[in-house]
């Protein structure tokens, strides 16, 4: 008899969590605080407050990177904290965990062992690409569907799938996300007016203006003079802040018309016929659909709480015996060359 089952979306910046037995998804940053390089200070949201104001001898660190794990006991440790925070952990519990659809099985495998290797004592470990959570999320009909265009915007990464039939049939991941957004608008304010800005106030710029709206928007945000190196306030002008967006946003749209082109006739039909899906926290960037549908000249469709749509999936999958045929078991003859 096994205590619980566990739907895992490990993000950049947040893990969001669907818990069975209480029916409830719930989210929390995926961060660390460590302090003087060996002692783990805080994990979660209470580390992630911290950044950018920490003392120096606290160090915020994120356990993940560009979609996969970079720091293994790290990410392990912030895991089993959360689970046990006031959420009745209970040892021996089923896992089904979303992982990137562009990674090697050998990345695939550390989240794997994140969990069948740690005190969680999991009972069984099963896997699951993203790209299909999100398509279930978006409560679409993956198995019979013949063709389906996801593009998954997160905090470091983009990732690109075409569906068929339940399967996978092309995939791409970019280096891009909103972190990348982020550090293009604080080098665009850096390069232009010699202001200095941290990567939290640029994330307030990028939710405040959009991708488009009215060129006249602007904020008062704090920041540091590089000519004087004295901290001041300065008004923020919306235009430069989407120049700075819209050069990563080609780049996504580049890779988009790549993918399209390199899709089979009959699946690409389908997608000409009911339009590309976003989904991902970045997709919540006020007029995001409108600016790709444009330049792509398809239907975008968005959905509400776009960075919940992977959880939503798994939270079927674990409720569906037939949605459970989409997941795999790493321990699996086809992958025990990895243990």
């Amino acid at each position: 008899m096994f205590g619980n089952i566990y739907g895992l979306d490990l993000g950049t910046y947040e893990i969001k969590v669907y818990d069975k037995n209480k029916n409830t998804i719930w989210k929390e940053k995926n961060t660390v605080a460590v302090k003087n390089k060996k002692e783990i200070f805080s994990v979660g949201d209470a580390a992630y407050d911290m950044y950018e104001k920490a003392p120096l001898h606290i160090e915020i660190v994120f356990p993940m990177k560009e979609g996969v794990i970079s720091r293994f006991y790290d990410m392990q440790y912030l895991l089993q904290n959360l689970l046990k925070k006031e959420r009745h952990f209970v040892s021996g519990s089923k896992y089904v965990i979303a992982v990137p659809t562009d990674v090697t099985e050998v990345e695939k495998k550390a989240f794997y062992d994140l969990v069948i290797h740690s005190t969680a004592r999991a009972k069984e470990v099963r896997i699951v690409e993203r790209s299909i959570a999100d398509a279930i999320g978006l409560g679409l009909d993956i198995q019979k569907s013949p063709g389906i265009f996801i593009v998954n915007f997160g905090g470091e990464t983009t990732e690109l799938s075409v569906l068929a039939s339940g399967g996978m049939v092309l995939n791409r991941i970019l280096k891009i996300g909103g972190n990348t957004l982020n550090q293009a608008i604080v080098n665009r304010e850096k390069t232009k007016n010699e202001f200095l800005i941290g990567k939290l106030t640029a994330e307030t710029l990028r939710k405040k203006f959009g991708i488009i709206g009215d060129e006249k928007d602007s904020l008062t945000v704090s920041g540091r003079d590089l000519v004087s190196g004295i901290p001041t306030q300065r008004k923020v002008l919306a235009p430069l802040v989407r120049n700075a967006m819209k050069d990563n946003l080609e780049n996504c749209i580049r890779e988009i018309r790549v993918l399209l082109e390199r899709t089979p006739p009959e699946v690409l039909r389908s997608i000409q016929r009911n339009g590309i899906y976003l989904t991902g926290g970045l997709s919540n960037l006020k007029g995001i659909s409108e600016y790709i549908g444009e330049r792509i000249g398809l239907a975008v469709n968005g959905t509400e709480e776009p960075e919940f749509c992977a959880v939503r999936g798994l939270k079927k999958i674990i409720q569906s015996k037939e949605l459970k045929q989409l997941t795999y078991l790493m321990s699996d003859e086809n992958y025990r060359w990895l243990n």
